[in-house]
């Protein structure tokens, strides 16, 4: 029978006592008022359980406790047991180490479907975390319906070839690829998420990363002899948006748009990795951000539109290094954490010769696990990045993603000190037979499956 010690990521406190509660079980659900947000107190006793909940986040995250001690199973899409499961007996309190728990997940470099995002909803709740940051236009392409603007979607939507690997010749596989969300399907998620505690918030890149706006409406780039295409590369695309006030309009209706689907507090519109910048651009950032503001939502943007200057109140993702996180502090930003050399989950997992696709820095699990951060008044939280160049199909997503974003999860909900040889066995003995109950193909902790190797297809390791 799992006990307390099990537990994934682990609690503020756990005090077991003797005997054990047949589950599923009656649980008794009461309103806690002394509990910080999202925080519970469960009593699991011989005759039910007793569930203190701050708010609905805390009950559900109370639910989610039940369900790791009631065995790897009990994370299985229907049961495969004619008998109940037993918990054990005692009492945990837990709540977060902090509020924003997040995961950028890319879904414009290589699309996901509606229902494979739906299921990824369902792993970060499994680990308490709240925040999807869906990532949804790049170069690559654009996966949100605008019904004002359908070329975003029927030229934006789609391109005809992909970049193999990651390398600086003209190799592409030749296959068409693509896809987009219509609104009611983002509607959907959003929902789905919600009933999951597990807050959407969108992603419109701007004023870079937007070459699949500008194939569909070349008007809203610089002018070019030739036809704009979605981009079959990776990287940074030197392709701007133009920052003229006609752009400026063609993105406050874009903007307008997403708030009326996602009643996120927080808006992101991207601004990084810009080549060339001009105080043009910079007007664009502050414009767009500005929208965002006036129409009572947090506009996030990566920590590069500090160079803007003259900035609403934002969210600033901070993924160079730590001075920008200062930097944003001393403007009078909030700041999420999610640095490339620390919470990259695209980069290569180690230097083995079989690792697919290695590129980035070198972030195993154990790097992931001693991740360091700490709460302040303006540090709102974390953020695990899942970029998806290299990530053509779900499982390799689960691959790079499983089970060091386990391990990230426990770093954003945990509080005290952390021992990387007491975390081990508890992945190993007990979380990973949850992560194969629900079917994800995570990376070994010795190494990829056979399967899970790209032989021949080129990285680019730092």
């Amino acid at each position: 029978m799992p006990g307390f010690d099990t537990l994934l990521p682990r609690p503020v406190s756990a005090t077991p006592e003797p005997g054990t509660c047949r589950w599923p079980s009656p649980v008794h659900v009461r309103t806690a008022a002394d509990l910080p947000a999202e925080g519970y107190r469960l009593r699991i006793a011989p005759d039910g359980v007793t569930l203190d909940a701050a708010d609905s986040a805390g009950e559900f995250y109370g639910r989610q406790t039940l369900r790791q001690l009631a065995g790897p199973d009990a994370f299985r899409a229907a049961s495969v047991h004619n008998a109940p499961a037993e918990l054990p007996c005692g009492a945990i309190e837990d709540y977060p180490r902090f509020g924003w728990r997040g995961c950028l997940y890319d879904v414009a470099r290589n699309f996901r479907t509606k229902a494979e995002v739906l299921r990824f909803v369902d792993l970060l709740a499994a680990h308490k975390m709240n925040v999807l940051n869906l990532h949804l236009t790049d170069d690559q392409g654009w996966r949100i319906e605008v019904p004002r603007y359908p070329r975003l979607t029927s030229v934006g939507g789609w391109r005809k070839s992909s970049m193999v690997g990651r390398h600086d010749g003209p190799e592409r596989d030749g296959r068409p690829h693509g896809g987009y969300y219509r609104v009611a399907d983002l509607r959907e998620i959003v929902a789905y998420a919600a009933a999951r505690s597990v807050t959407v918030v969108p992603e419109v890149d701007v004023p870079g990363h937007a070459r699949a706006a500008i194939a569909a409406y070349p008007a809203l780039g610089p002018a070019s002899e030739h036809p704009w295409e979605v981009w079959t590369s990776w990287g940074i695309s030197t392709s701007l948006l133009d920052p003229s006030e006609s752009t400026l309009d063609f993105f406050r209706e874009v903007f307008d748009h997403v708030l009326d689907i996602f009643p996120s507090p927080v808006i992101a519109l991207g601004g990084d990795e810009v080549p060339g910048a001009t105080e043009a651009h910079h007007r664009f950032v502050r414009e767009i951000a500005a929208h965002v503001a006036e129409r009572g939502r947090i506009p996030m943007g990566w920590d590069e539109v500090l160079d803007s200057g003259g900035l609403p109140a934002m969210l600033i993702g901070v993924w160079q290094d730590r001075e920008r996180a200062e930097l944003a502090v001393k403007d009078g930003h909030e700041v999420v954490l999610c640095p490339e050399d620390g919470v990259y989950l695209d980069h290569r997992q180690s230097d083995h010769p079989d690792e697919p696709i290695p590129v980035g820095y070198l972030q195993d699990l154990e790097h992931f696990y001693g991740f360091e951060a700490e709460p302040g008044p303006q540090v709102r939280g974390i953020q695990a990045q899942l970029w998806s160049e290299h990530l053509d199909t779900v499982r390799r997503t689960d691959y790079a993603a499983f089970p060091r974003l386990s391990a990230f999860a426990e770093v954003a909900w945990s509080s005290g000190p952390r021992d990387y040889a007491e975390f081990l066995p508890r992945l190993r003995d007990h979380h990973l037979p949850r992560l194969d109950a629900l079917g994800v193909e995570y990376r070994p902790l010795d190494g990829p499956h056979p399967w899970q190797t790209r032989p021949g297809v080129p990285g680019r390791p730092r």
